[in-house]
């Protein structure tokens, strides 16, 4: 128990996710608990995490958790450790609600070059209905960005995918490829802009993004195979693209392979996405739990071949040559070492910190400042 890397999780005290300030101590080592000096309130080390007043063990929660991630069926976890499946059910869920708070607090803050990202669209059969599933994938790391839900696929799921991009992104050339779906063309027009603020009143102005390209691959079917490939430079020229096509992937042409190796593990981890299978996914809300967990261990938990980097130890490259695995975290440097499961299900989010309120009355000289 270190109180020096602690937050207090209370929202209504004054010094809530602050660390390393001195506020926080501990209560109690044998029921593990901590003590926020400002406020006065106690809390759990497992406060902020899916361990949270549970009666398993918090190693035997992440190992059920792994093998839900990796395609486990949950029938089969409930044969093998005698498990209730309410209980399995409710571990997923938590598991995947956490995960999505982990991503919107390091991969959506982690403001990235991404150069290139990829976007692409997944029909899955839910329980008397359809749903589609927008992924996208930055190429020069793997990294996964996000994902949106929608019971159709209108604008209002491309918007919700850009806005992610764009959360993860900084101002910098970016190509973006898609697929025939002409939705996606409208929507990083209107997300990818920023707002110029001049002093005045009113809606400031939107500058779009420079250097923003756009790609699209549009696939020509007969007899359900592939009979022919047309691409597309919707905007930006024919060199920035190149160029960035170049730098992300190293050679090729535009293309969607990287977003559909992605939805192939997807598919491979979640029996609902599958395209001929008798699973469904009960609800939307359950599709996006499963989704950020799916999501989350192929970022920071999972090895990827392709970003292994190979370290010479000796002059005869040959015979001296040592590969470093990475995870999409890693290469992206958000983290520094691949997590396990249980780092990840133990990482707390910390609330946003608010400046309280003064208060009152103004001082003396504000007050004519502002009249003035």
């Amino acid at each position: 128990m270190d109180p020096q890397k602690v937050f207090c999780p209370n929202l209504d005290c004054k010094s809530r996710g602050l660390i390393g300030q001195g506020n926080i101590g501990i209560h109690s080592y044998k029921e593990e608990r901590y003590i926020c000096h400002t406020c006065g309130k106690t809390f759990a080390t497992t406060t902020g995490t899916p361990f949270y007043r549970r009666h398993y063990e918090a190693e035997f929660i992440s190992q059920m958790v792994s093998l839900l991630a990796y395609g486990c069926p949950p029938q089969a976890i409930v044969a093998t450790y005698d498990v209730d499946e309410r209980t399995v059910a409710d571990w997923q869920q938590a598991a995947g609600g956490h995960c999505h708070q982990v991503h919107e607090a390091v991969v959506q803050q982690g403001q990235l070059d991404l150069q290139q990202v990829q976007t692409d669209e997944i029909r899955v059969k839910a329980q008397g209905q359809i749903v589609w599933m927008a992924l996208a994938i930055a190429v020069t790391t793997r990294l996964w960005l996000g994902g949106a839900l929608s019971t159709t696929r209108d604008m209002k799921m491309a918007v919700a995918l850009a806005l992610q991009v764009k959360a993860c992104a900084l101002c910098r050339p970016l190509l973006v490829c898609f697929d025939g779906w002409v939705a996606y063309i409208r929507a990083f027009h209107q997300v990818f802009r920023t707002p110029l603020r001049e002093g005045q009143v009113g809606r400031p102005h939107l500058i779009p993004w420079p250097d923003l390209a756009m790609g699209q691959v549009v696939k020509r079917y007969a007899r359900r195979r592939v009979v022919g490939i047309e691409r597309h430079i919707i905007q930006g020229s024919e060199a920035l693209v190149q160029h960035l096509v170049t730098v992300s992937q190293g050679h090729g042409v535009l293309n969607t392979a990287y977003i559909e190796r992605l939805q192939a593990t997807f598919r491979s981890r979640l029996a609902c996405l599958v395209r001929r299978g008798r699973s469904l996914a009960r609800t939307v809300k359950t599709l996006e739990a499963d989704m950020y967990l799916m999501g989350c261990v192929y970022n920071f938990c999972t090895w990827h071949k392709s970003l292994r980097l190979p370290l010479y130890v000796s002059e005869n490259w040959r015979q001296w040559r040592h590969w470093v695995p990475r995870t999409p975290a890693m290469a992206a440097g958000l983290t520094d070492h691949r997590w396990t499961v249980l780092e990840l299900l133990s990482f707390k989010v910390p609330p946003p910190y608010v400046p309280p309120k003064r208060r009152g009355r103004r001082p003396k000289m504000a007050t004519l400042a502002r009249t003035a």
